[in-house]
C-alpha cells in the first residue's frame, strides 16, 4: 500500500496520522487538562530544578532516578546491585505517591555507567515486575551519571 500525502488537500491517511499522533500525546477533542508537575518530597528535595513526575491525562512521566537513599543524595554501598534495588524502590515510592504502581509502568529507559554491569542490573530489575510483564525498555551506557551513580532509570506509567 502506497500512501501519498498532498499538502493542498487533506487525505484520510493524513488525518488518521494526525489523530494517531494526538492520541499518542493524550490529546483528544475536549481534553483540556493541563499537565500536573508533581513532587512528593519522599525521595529527593523538592528544591531541585526538575519535577519528580509530570502527569498528562492518565500518563505519568517520571524523571530519571538514581539509587539514592531517600532524603539524601548518598548512594548505598556495594555497587550496581544495591543501587539497582534502591533505584527501583525509589521508582515504586514515586509511583505510589502519585497513585500508580509498578504494574502501571509501560516503558523504562536505563542508563548504566558501565554496560558490563547490564546482567547484574537485570538480575535485580526482573524481580520487580510480576508474571514476566516487563515494560518496554531501552538502555544505554553513559560516560558519567549524577553523584557517580552506577544506574539511572526513568519510567513512564499509564492507567
Amino acid at each position: 500500500m502506497n500512501l501519498t500525502f498532498h499538502a493542498s488537500k487533506p487525505s484520510f491517511a493524513r488525518l488518521l496520522g494526525v489523530s494517531a499522533f494526538a492520541l499518542a500525546l493524550g490529546i483528544s477533542a475536549g481534553c483540556t487538562t493541563p499537565p500536573k508537575y508533581l513532587n512528593s518530597g519522599k525521595i529527593l528535595p523538592t528544591t531541585l530544578p526538575f519535577s519528580e513526575a509530570v502527569q498528562v491525562g492518565n500518563t505519568l512521566y517520571l524523571s530519571g532516578q538514581i539509587g539514592n537513599i531517600p532524603g539524601s543524595l548518598k548512594l548505598p554501598s556495594g555497587g550496581i546491585k544495591p543501587e539497582s534495588k534502591q533505584v527501583l524502590d525509589n521508582i515504586r515510592t514515586s509511583l505510589e505517591a502519585h497513585g500508580y504502581s509498578l504494574d502501571d509502568v509501560v516503558k523504562c529507559t536505563a542508563m548504566l555507567a558501565d554496560m558490563s554491569e547490564w546482567a547484574a542490573f537485570n538480575d535485580v530489575y526482573k524481580t520487580y515486575f510480576k508474571d514476566g510483564r516487563f515494560p518496554a525498555r531501552s538502555a544505554f551506557g553513559a560516560t558519567a551519571l549524577a553523584f557517580n551513580a552506577r544506574v539511572e532509570l526513568e519510567c513512564i506509567a499509564a492507567k
